[in-house]
């Protein structure tokens, strides 16, 4: 009675919050977190499981210490929570540059609080990645007053992203600030209770999921044991556009650098995002990335009478009578810009889907209109800045230098397109000269420089999905040598994905997990090397690991997720926040190993048991590296935004996707799930969470999550 209790209000609780993130969606996020995760019966359906839970624990008399302090941490971390909503509380301060404040705006309620100090701004500062616009942080300095026997004492402290301030039981965090910089608004959170118990749950979760895989009369060695005594077994035509200059001159360009997405980088990076958006491939025709960029600035009536702008969109090609591939000459009559009138009527509220398909196109040709205008080329350095020929340039700015900012670009393009090369590749070597001598604080070194080139000259999940998935199905094959050639490409493809990601770390300065298509080839990588490690006893992941990461590598090639490396968001440079997405890309990563031997076991009954063992085998890991991640987010999230749970829709179906894949855990519970095929058709379904939290999450819910 007390079993089907308790795991009926386990799956209760699941559905709730699936469903609260459907609500959310529609009613909106303060709706949610008032009338459901706010609620008082939301609560005491987490009161009442953690009941049913420790009722369970003593009536099945579990004595093992690690399963006991696994499940009393959960207890403890409820408590946390409860701790919290009970008694913490959480305002806005506003300041201004020498105005003393000692109260604040509570976040619930809007009531006014006292402070137990008095605090006054000293200064704000926005502190800019080198030679651009993009912010690496903010920084509130100030003074804290208080009051001790009539003496006033004052401290001097200051926060800034992922840097708190705490004093007499209250903790600042930077939030946001004024437009003229001279006023700042902290955020103020005092949890005296909470914290201490949620954290203490935490170290008691840790430490119980290693007494877990250490133990070894554990479940999970003893899987490794009975694991270790079995063994299981046309490239495109390319036609030649007319060209105007030669791919020396646009290669010597590409080599410049450029203020380009907020960040120094080479002017050939600029080139591989325009061609890419406009066509779809980084290069046109058997012309590079760069030829394409110069063609469009220095022969600007000749390559938009181009076949280059891709439109995907079959109803605005039936609607507007254009080719899936058209020009950007053709877009422009004796009418005018032909897509005019339906972007005035997107404006005015028309967002169906032709309508959205419209914009996306005129977005590619503003882009053209800033290339070939010269707006976005951001190439000329000036004291910390950097500018394009059609900017302001400052007042303060010499006569002469601004002529050469002006005109240098016209001068080059003379020289390209009256093939005078000699001398155009003079002017980029005096450019270049130029950036390196009023520019050099702001360059990137030249390791980080050939790195970039590096990358951009190889489509690295272009070739290894195409390697991957070719190799998965010829792994299929049972013989030896092509065992042996398989595993070598697997070898291979994960080393050239290791030097993918490590040039993209290079290149950016922080580990690539920080968007979709990063995560996407983090994932990738880790699959590889899960199967390479275990492959000596399970030969079938041979197949599963070329097979997946293969999938993983494809759908990151399709367009669908941005591969562009930019600075990321001030609040994000947190080495917690690399350890929680290292955590949770590496526990994806294991649960589609699973959700393959499901499907692999589903398919050839015969293989049902040796497949229930390997999934068993990666669930432990997975589930609690998905578990650390969750709560080392949690950390991360209290110490840069003043709370560790936000009920953010990626945040609870991480949860959902940890407590559907424990259910497993406790198969010594139900006979049904403790059968093979009932096992992995549960693995199969329960992979659906994972897909939900990865991608529905991030195109349907939406959240603070949703960048990645």
């Amino acid at each position: 009675m007390i079993k089907k209790v308790t795991f009926t209000l386990y799956a209760i609780v699941i559905l709730v919050m699936a469903m609260a993130t459907v609500v959310e969606k529609t009613q909106g996020t303060p709706y949610v977190l008032s009338n459901i995760y706010g609620s008082w019966w939301f609560t005491g359906l987490w009161a009442l499981l953690a009941v049913g839970g420790i009722a369970y624990i003593l009536q099945r008399k579990v004595r093992k210490v690690s399963v006991l302090l696994l499940h009393f941490s959960f207890v403890v971390i409820l408590v946390g929570a409860l701790l919290t909503h009970l008694t913490s509380w959480q305002g806005m301060a506003h300041l201004r540059q020498g105005v003393t404040v000692d109260v604040c705006l509570e976040d619930h309620g809007g009531m006014v609080r006292d402070l137990p100090f008095s605090i006054t701004l000293d200064s704000f500062n926005i502190k800019y990645h080198n030679g651009t616009e993009a912010v690496a942080d903010y920084e509130s300095h100030f003074t804290i007053y208080e009051k001790d026997n009539d003496n006033l004492k004052q401290e001097k402290g200051f926060v800034s992203m992922n840097n708190i301030y705490a004093t007499q039981g209250v903790r600042l965090y930077q939030s946001s600030y004024d437009e003229d910089g001279m006023g700042s608004t902290l955020a103020i959170n005092s949890d005296k209770w909470g914290i201490p118990v949620t954290y203490f749950g935490y170290g008691l979760l840790f430490l119980s999921m290693i007494l877990l895989l250490i133990d070894p009369k554990g479940r999970f060695r003893q899987l490794i044991k009975k694991a270790s005594v079995m063994m299981l077994v046309l490239l495109p035509m390319q036609v030649h556009a007319a060209e105007t200059f030669t791919e020396e001159q646009a290669e010597a360009f590409g080599h410049l650098c450029i203020n380009w997405n907020d960040r120094i980088c080479p002017v050939q990076t600029l080139a591989l995002d325009f061609t890419r958006k406009l066509y779809g491939k980084s290069s046109y025709k058997g012309h590079s990335a760069e030829e394409v960029l110069c063609g469009f600035i220095f022969s600007r009536d000749h390559w938009s009478q181009e076949p280059i702008l891709r439109i995907k969109s079959a109803e605005v090609r039936q609607r507007l009578g254009l080719n899936e591939y058209t020009s950007v000459a053709s877009l422009f009559g004796n009418d005018g810009y032909l897509l005019g009138p339906y972007i005035e009527e997107y404006y005015m509220g028309e967002s169906d889907p032709f309508h959205e398909g419209v914009m996306k196109v005129d977005d590619k040709v503003m882009l053209v209109m800033q290339v070939s205008r010269g707006e976005a080329l951001r190439i000329f350095p000036y004291k910390g800045k950097w500018y394009a020929p059609t900017d302001s340039l400052p007042t303060t700015m010499e006569e002469e230098r601004k002529e050469y900012i002006q005109n240098a670009l016209s001068v080059l393009g003379s020289y390209m397109t009256e093939n005078q090369s000699a001398q155009a590749i003079e002017m980029l070597q005096k450019m270049q000269k130029y950036q390196q001598q009023y520019g050099a604080n702001d360059l990137p070194s030249p390791t980080r420089l050939t790195a970039e080139h590096i990358y951009n000259s190889i489509p690295f999940a272009t070739i290894l999905f195409m390697v991957c998935l070719t190799f998965a199905m010829l792994s299929l094959i049972r013989r030896k040598w092509m065992q042996r050639l398989s595993l070598a490409v697997l070898g291979v493809a994960f080393l050239a994905l290791t030097v993918c990601l490590a040039l993209r770390w290079l290149i950016s300065g922080y580990i690539p997990m920080t968007n979709g298509y990063e995560t996407m080839l983090m994932i990738a990588w880790m699959i590889m090397l899960a199967s390479l490690l275990v492959y000596r006893k399970f030969h079938i992941i041979l197949t599963f690991g070329l097979l997946l990461s293969g999938f993983l590598l494809l759908v990151s090639h399709l367009g669908q997720m941005d591969p562009k490396i930019t600075h990321i968001m001030p609040v994000l440079s947190s080495p917690l926040l690399s350890i929680h997405v290292s955590c949770v890309m590496m526990a994806y990563g294991l649960f589609s190993i699973t959700f393959a031997c499901g499907i692999y076991a589903l398919i050839v009954k015969k293989k049902a048991e040796d497949m229930h063992l390997l999934s068993q085998l990666f669930l432990y890991p997975a589930l609690f590296l998905l578990t650390a991640g969750i709560f080392i987010g949690a950390i991360w999230a209290n110490v840069s935004w003043g709370r560790y749970w936000g009920w953010d829709p990626k945040e609870v179906w991480a949860l959902i996707t940890m407590l559907i894949y424990a259910f497993p855990m406790h198969s010594t519970s139900f006979s049904w799930l403790r059968q093979p095929r009932h096992y992995h058709l549960f693995k199969v379904l329960a992979f659906l969470a994972v897909l939900i939290t990865y991608f529905g999450v991030n195109f349907f819910l939406g959240g603070l999550h949703s960048y990645a």
